[in-house]
């Protein structure tokens, strides 16, 4: 059976322990603390370590699904997860003050080690439908860069999926 991994990462509330959860055949490995950063986003836990979750394809390739902290005082171990892995899917969370500013940097930060192996997932539209999506692929296009984004809903499984499924079809066709 074939192994793969994926690495989800994102600003913190992205929802990149959901994510695993909603794609995850087996209960999911999570190193949730209480967030102590309420400045940064208002939820009651996040991630400190990782978070870890298996999905089978149909065929039987394996997929390990490996989700980062948010918050930047962790960002020494997104490389740890990273290596290894066919590439990154980078969550960004719509109703963020700069959400923009957030794909950009987690962008930077992710190009070192994947060099166009990155999907984009934008979560949270329904909290700020005033904003319009265009706002990435326009940032996108303003940087030359010509990455797969999605708008997607963390808990609906084939949303998650349909980001997975890109990666490995992106991949597939170098």
């Amino acid at each position: 059976m074939q192994r793969l991994k994926i690495v989800f990462s994102g600003p913190i509330g992205a929802g990149k322990t959901q994510a695993i959860a909603s794609l995850s055949d087996i209960p999911v490995v999570s190193t949730e603390a209480q967030n102590t950063d309420l400045a940064a986003h208002t939820k009651a836990l996040t991630t400190v370590g990782m978070d870890y979750g298996e999905l089978t394809l149909e065929g039987g390739t394996g997929i390990g699904l490996y989700g980062t902290p948010g918050q930047e005082r962790f960002n020494f171990i997104w490389p740890i997860l990273s290596q290894g892995a066919l590439g990154v899917i980078i969550l960004i969370d719509h109703s963020a003050a700069d959400p923009v500013q957030d794909m950009a940097r987690y962008l930077a930060n992710f190009d070192k080690i994947y060099q166009g192996h990155i999907i984009i997932g934008v979560s949270q539209i329904d909290k700020k439908p005033e904003r319009p999506f265009e706002i990435y692929r326009d940032w996108l296009r303003e940087n030359s860069r010509n990455l797969p984004i999605f708008p997607v809903d963390m808990r609906k499984r084939d949303d998650v999926l349909l980001l997975v499924e890109t990666i490995i079809t992106k991949l597939e066709q170098e």
